[in-house]
């Protein structure tokens, strides 16, 4: 496992690389980010941001939502794949977060976890981006590849060891972005199919790097 410094060092790399180390999806209200990650599961964000301007148009408010034929929000939804499931979580969150939460986006793990849809990546996300929750991690497929390269976990693919091991190491402050960042580098330099390694700044730090893996 990496030392505290090395650590840093990743963290602070990453922050000059993406600065704002932010969200890609769009949303101007809490449970628009709520649906939209919904939406992003197995599709891209790319995709997300192009559907949900039309879906929030039609249904404005979480009472509209609430109150929405499930059907029809599936024509809305129907390219990110898995439609059906997708916009049925959508109603019945949207209810439930009216009958048994004031209608408002909850604001802890327990809660947020009893939504449809919603699971601890999903949770997670919510209580950083929206409640600036310190030390929350978002332990999406970027996260779990590269902090695995990195030696920041012990490349475990299981997402809740990636969030505990990652809890441990990372400063609480910078935790959410810096799984935002992780994001961003994935997509930009540590792809999947085949990392860039030969343009990556975080080679210093990274065992994958320094094991020589091709």
């Amino acid at each position: 496992m990496k030392s505290e410094a090395d650590v840093r060092s990743i963290v602070e790399e990453l922050k000059k690389l993406y600065p704002e180390g932010i969200c890609s999806l769009d949303y101007p209200k809490p449970y628009e980010l709520l649906f939209s990650v919904r939406l992003a599961a197995q599709c891209t964000d790319e995709r997300v941001n192009q559907v949900t301007p039309a879906l929030f148009g039609r249904f404005p408010t979480l009472e509209a939502l609430a109150g929405a034929d499930v059907s029809e929000v599936e024509q809305y939804i129907h390219s990110t794949g898995f439609f059906r499931a997708k916009a049925r979580d959508i109603v019945a969150a949207s209810r439930m977060m009216l009958e048994q939460f004031g209608g408002k986006v909850p604001d802890n793990m327990e809660d947020l976890l009893k939504l449809p849809g919603v699971g601890r990546k999903t949770a997670n996300l919510i209580l950083g981006d929206v409640y600036h929750v310190p030390g929350v991690v978002v332990a999406d497929t970027h996260c779990i590849r590269i902090s695995g390269k990195l030696g920041l976990t012990d490349g475990t693919k299981d997402p809740v060891k990636v969030e505990m091991q990652l809890r441990a190491v990372l400063p609480p402050e910078e935790s959410n972005d810096f799984c935002h960042r992780l994001v961003l580098h994935g997509r930009a330099v540590c792809t999947a199919r085949k990392p860039q390694c030969q343009d990556c700044s975080l080679r210093p730090w990274c065992d994958f790097f320094q094991k020589g893996v091709d």
